[in-house]
């Protein structure tokens, strides 16, 4: 399995932007990621509530 380019910190820091507001475009831009795979991190350390 290979290793991510981010950090777990770095995908955290990336989903609490969106959750300010930014768009996940934007974001994903920024750190260097497809939008998709900003939703996938979503799944994966987002708590639902």
């Amino acid at each position: 399995m290979s290793r991510s380019k981010h950090t777990e910190a770095q995908m955290i820091a990336a989903l609490k932007q969106m959750e300010a507001g930014r768009i996940a475009e934007d974001v994903a831009r920024e750190v260097g990621v497809s939008k998709h795979t900003l939703y996938a991190w979503k799944a994966k350390y987002v708590k639902w509530k």
